[in-house]
């Protein structure tokens, strides 16, 4: 068994593969549009990130153990369903010029008319509130749900890439009765996840290492789809291990 030493530095070396290139691009003043997401849309600092814990401390707040285990155990018990091609990220641009757009640095592949004609084309599905809320005011109503905040125990599915990518924000939610281990294997994840999900995108980021995943084309969506399957079946431990973390923190709950 390592030592806490041990598992301090293996833990610190296995995050500064990340955090060091994102500090530097930060320092000359420059975005990357995939790497930087998980800096930036969640709150967790570099810093934070790279702080080792060993877990199992006692959380200040039960009623966020309690709220987080609920949500994930309402979410590994639902079968994963595949097949939205990600179309969320067309919505998120849907309708809008270049200059409107997040990552208006990049061309979309199909320009601002054919990204619109695959929306509209599109059975669109997203289940998950927190990338919902990002659709242009258009394509709301394209969406075959409404999902809000209230309903979000309700909607989430262990086959989205926004609910397998949020293990990350809950692993640090939880956090200190998760250990770093468990939050480095959800950035990680995470990661990935982010990765497919700039790949299916509209952008072009062919320029950066990103070979798109063409989600309008059939061998497109066989692609995205194989992913897709195998990002949710790297979830599913990761999301027990949580569970299993709040159980401990929560022992009323373990027979539930």
């Amino acid at each position: 068994m390592l030592s806490d030493d041990a598992r301090r530095a293996a833990h610190e070396a296995r995050v500064d593969q990340w955090i060091v290139p994102h500090l530097e691009r930060r320092r000359r003043g420059e975005k990357h549009p995939v790497l930087d997401f998980l800096f930036t849309y969640y709150s967790f600092r570099p810093a934070q990130l790279r702080q080792w814990r060993p877990g199992g401390a006692p959380h200040r707040r039960p009623e966020t153990v309690a709220w987080v285990r609920d949500l994930l155990v309402a979410t590994a018990a639902r079968p994963p369903h595949l097949g939205c091609f990600g179309l969320h990220e067309w919505a998120m641009v849907y309708r809008q010029t270049q200059d409107e757009l997040r990552h208006n640095a990049w061309p979309l592949r199909l320009g601002p008319t054919g990204t619109d004609a695959v929306v509209e084309a599109s059975r669109i599905r997203c289940s998950h509130f927190d990338a919902f809320r990002f659709y242009t005011a258009p394509a709301r109503s394209l969406n075959l749900l409404q999902p809000t905040r209230e309903t979000q125990l309700a909607n989430e599915q262990p086959g989205c890439l926004h609910a397998n990518m949020d293990l990350y924000k809950w692993s640090y939610k939880l956090s200190p009765l998760t250990p770093g281990e468990l939050i480095a294997d959800c950035f990680e994840l995470a990661a990935d996840i982010r990765t497919l999900d700039m790949q299916a995108s509209p952008y072009d980021l062919a320029a950066l290492g990103y070979p798109p995943v063409p989600i309008e084309t059939p061998e497109g969506r066989a692609e995205y789809t194989r992913r897709q399957r195998d990002l949710s079946d790297r979830a599913t431990p990761l999301r027990a291990a949580l569970i299993t973390h709040c159980d401990t923190a929560l022992p009323h709950t373990a027979d539930q």
